[in-house]
């Protein structure tokens, strides 16, 4: 066991669980679950060496989490079953019936075929709000009566949620961490071997993907090559964000429904996720580029009389073509982006850039075996940041800027560097805490960094956006 492992175990000994994936993999075979999923399963079924009752676990999944496929309406229909399930779902209101709908997509069970009842709709109004979900459901099935036709009822649902996290504690265990440590034990919690990225510098790159994850509202593009992991990243750590990898996108998708009356994507997660945005195709981009403004730049849109608010972030990733020496063929680094996706006044509302060429490319080297943090506790210690504000009251104290600047520069790279602060040094809750030279090295100077590079790059798409950054200091 390496050191990290040692001082997971002492710090976070009900936290912690035991990776190998030679032993694990087969497990799940047949299943498509997020990592968040994953660990739940092994933590439940693992004993404190890390020794998987792998029995125990297949026993569950034939029980509870079926494969794609399996024919559970038959089960409900025919055999007159009740069935528990811990299950990915989908949540859909429909206003003009007055109905709250559900689809199992995995398993075959459409909108039109199940219903919330209304006792359950209402008992947990706040978890089954419109989207995806995961819990803990129990269905049976209702046979027709007179012209109604039979449905599928969840009678009950616990969201999954299995820790009820402290920020305290976790505050104090980073105490006992240095950072060159505490980075790794964040490159782990990502299912990531420290070991793969050759310096501190390579891996605060990589854990930058994590910053939308704590701080609301915070608006990020990155390009990369192909193979850098982005994609799984935003797929399977979190419960709370939404990745949406191809397809189409509509102002109804992402913000609000009128010929519905529902709420889009954004009202429901802490973050969205663009991922391959060069081939989503953007309907009605006019419409979409307006609402995006308005809110990437305010955090609510207005369409049609309604008000759409959110602290939902916003993550644009895409592919970009590289040179021999790894570097962007195109100075122009948003040329291959969507037209909808190129306008300079639109861009400008991100709050940053992630230079994903500087990461590795992912290998089976990377994939982490050994001790780390229980994926599903990091995103709950992740989801409850978010509405930490000590951090970010330390930071506007901190930082500040030339007179005369761009309010929307020093915004960003506040924003930016609370997040890195959230991340790196959780245990800061108090100016007085704070090393002003780690501040400025690991989390003023890399988020005037990214700001700038978004000030670069509209400034090549129209020369009326100033290139250089203001001057952006602590106090």
């Amino acid at each position: 066991m390496n050191s990290i492992g040692v001082k997971l175990r002492e710090n976070f000994p009900q936290m912690v669980i035991l990776k190998d994936h030679n032993k694990t993999d087969s497990i799940f075979t047949g299943r498509n679950l997020p990592s968040f999923v994953k660990d739940y399963l092994l933590k439940k079924h693992l004993d404190g060496n890390g020794n998987i009752n792998k029995y125990a676990i297949s026993s569950f999944l034939e029980l509870h989490l079926p494969s794609a496929g399996t024919d559970i309406k038959t089960e409900l229909q025919t055999m007159g079953k009740t069935i528990l399930l811990l299950t990915r779902f989908i949540v859909v209101r429909d206003l003009k019936k007055n109905m709250v709908h559900f689809s199992i997509p995995d398993l075959g069970i459409s909108l039109k075929e199940g219903i919330i009842p209304d006792y359950v709709a209402r008992t947990h109004s706040e978890n089954l709000s419109e989207g995806e979900k995961w819990g803990v459901i129990k269905l049976t099935y209702n046979p027709p009566e007179g012209k109604d036709p039979g449905y599928i009822m969840m009678t009950d649902y616990k969201p999954f949620k299995p820790y009820s996290v402290s920020l305290d504690y976790f505050r104090n265990s980073r105490k006992n961490f240095d950072l060159k440590e505490w980075v790794d034990v964040l490159i782990t919690a990502m299912e990531y071997e420290p070991d793969g990225f050759i310096n501190l510098t390579q891996k605060v790159e990589f854990i930058s993907r994590l910053l939308i994850f704590v701080e609301p509202r915070l608006n990020l593009i990155e390009l990369a090559p192909k193979g850098t992991g982005k994609s799984y990243v935003f797929g399977n750590l979190s419960k709370y964000g939404w990745l949406v990898s191809g397809g189409k996108i509509t102002r109804a998708k992402l913000f609000y429904d009128k010929s519905r009356q529902q709420t889009g994507i954004i009202s429901n997660y802490d973050f969205v996720a663009l991922d391959e945005i060069q081939t989503i195709i953007f309907q009605e981009p006019a419409e979409l580029q307006a609402a995006l403004k308005s809110y990437l730049e305010s955090g609510k849109t207005s369409i049609d009389n309604t008000m759409i608010m959110s602290e939902c972030g916003m993550m644009l990733m895409g592919n970009i073509p590289l040179s021999e020496s790894n570097k962007p063929l195109n100075k122009k680094f948003f040329a291959s982006l969507p037209d909808a996706f190129r306008e300079s006044a639109l861009l400008d509302r991100f709050h940053g850039f992630i230079e994903g060429w500087k990461l590795p490319r992912m290998n089976k080297s990377m994939v982490l075996n050994g001790w780390t943090l229980d994926v599903e506790y990091f995103s709950e210690i992740l989801h409850a940041m978010r509405t930490a504000s000590e951090y970010a009251t330390i930071v506007n104290d901190l930082v500040v800027a030339e007179k005369d600047s761009d309010l929307r520069d020093l915004k960003a790279v506040r924003r930016i560097a609370t997040a890195y602060m959230k991340l790196l040094f959780p245990h800061w809750t108090s100016i007085e805490e704070v090393n002003k030279e780690e501040f400025n090295f690991y989390c003023l100077q890399p988020a005037i960094r990214r700001r700038g590079i978004i000030k670069e790059q509209c400034h090549l798409i129209d020369e009326e956006f100033k290139e250089e950054m203001p001057e952006i200091y602590m106090k």
